[in-house]
């Protein structure tokens, strides 16, 4: 145990609270799991929490592994991983998947594993290690607008543009998330005027083409335009079942909750264990656990600024920035969503919601994040060492003073 931790490298509080979280998540896990054990199963819940189990464990292995990956190895790995994300998602567009008549081309089925795997996550992560390893390449450089749409917007677009027609919202945060890295970045704000204007225009063009051929893209413009009705009148749909049910959820729970796995909405809320597992949180753990948990994802965005400006160059700053800041950026969503603050968007509470490749990727994203901290950590060390050997004196030297 003393060797593994001595081997962990990186900001230790990044690493409490993701392992935090993780054990956390167990509990509302197992409890609102119960509905989906008795739809898909047997009724055995105990499945589903060695399902979630395994999950973590490969997580956090997979953020040990590439948190011990210098992270400038990063600049070349998302130039390769780019052309790879194009053609995950190409494939996975091209199953042309349906639900309830909608398209739902999100997963692709891992050869001879069978395990689902949803290709934007891993599209966003690379994305953003990919803007940001550009905008450390061009910093305090003049650039015209026209440099920058085949390296910085060519790629930007066409992954956007393969995860929209299943995927709004993932398309939408991704988007957000780039635009606000090249802000950080130092990208001029006249090009990201034009950028945001350029953005709008093939979304309204995509939905009057989708509106003009439905067969293309079925249903998906109805859905989304349904979500934000629903989020601003009074019509009965799936969506208003989902909040509703959340709201009961959160009311039941009151300060301190009912206690873990007494929920009673778990049972009727669709997504108990993924989209909306704020709301059982909330029900079971109360107000105080609510709020504790809320605190642990702003203590993760407080370390993360703290890294990034603790970081030596642009590119470990924006990378910190870039693949951290979502994890955050999402939860709140989540959340948002549970309290109907925000329209239904399907996105999952990281580390809470099951679900391997949510776990997957934002494990993935805090092991890039612990790398760069972990090479500030190393220089401090190297310099600690230094000072040590230096204030050191050879004992003939001291023998010869005495003399």
């Amino acid at each position: 145990m003393t060797k593994v931790l001595e081997n962990i490298k990186g900001d230790k509080v990044i690493w409490a609270v993701a392992a935090l979280l993780a054990l956390f998540s167990f509990l509302p896990v197992y409890s609102a799991s119960s509905n989906l054990a008795y739809l898909y199963g047997d009724g055995n819940t105990f499945v589903f929490l060695v399902k979630h189990f395994a999950h973590l464990v490969l997580g956090f292995l997979i953020m040990y592994g590439v948190h011990k990956i210098p992270y400038h190895y990063f600049k070349g790995l998302s130039i390769i991983m780019i052309p790879v994300v194009l053609i995950l998602l190409l494939v996975t567009m091209a199953q042309n998947t349906t639900i309830e008549g909608a398209n739902a081309s999100r997963w692709i089925r891992v050869p001879f594993v069978g395990v689902t795997f949803q290709t934007s996550t891993l599209a966003a992560v690379v994305l953003m290690a990919y803007v940001a390893r550009y905008l450390s390449k061009i910093k305090d450089k003049v650039i015209s607008f026209k440099e920058t749409l085949l390296p910085l917007w060519a790629p930007v677009f066409l992954i956007l543009m393969l995860i929209l027609p299943a995927n709004f919202s993932t398309a939408a945060m991704m988007f957000s998330m780039v635009i606000m890295l090249v802000f950080l970045g130092g990208y001029p704000m006249k090009y990201i005027a034009v950028i945001l204007g350029s953005g709008i225009l093939i979304l309204t063009f995509f939905i009057l083409f989708a509106k003009a051929f439905p067969g293309v893209f079925p249903n998906r413009v109805d859905t989304w335009v349904s979500r934000i009705e629903n989020f601003t009148d009074d019509k009965e749909t799936q969506e208003d079942y989902q909040i509703e049910r959340a709201k009961i959820a959160i009311a039941r729970g009151g300060i301190i909750g009912t206690g873990p796995g007494k929920s009673v909405q778990r049972n009727f809320l669709p997504q108990s264990s993924s989209d909306f597992i704020y709301a059982i949180i909330i029900e079971e753990w109360g107000f105080v656990g609510a709020v504790f948990l809320m605190l642990l994802y702003l203590l993760l965005l407080f370390r993360l600024v703290i890294s990034a400006h603790k970081s030596e160059d642009v590119f470990g700053k924006l990378l910190v920035i870039g693949v951290g800041l979502p994890i955050v950026f999402q939860a709140l969503i989540n959340m948002a969503v549970a309290v109907e603050l925000f329209p239904v968007t399907g996105q999952t509470l990281p580390l809470i919601s099951s679900g391997g490749t949510s776990i997957w990727m934002t494990c993935l994203a805090i092991g890039i994040v612990l790398s760069v901290s972990s090479k500030r950590q190393a220089i401090i060390e190297r310099k600690s060492e230094k000072e040590i050997n230096e204030n050191e004196q050879d004992p003939l030297e001291v023998l010869s003073e005495v003399l």
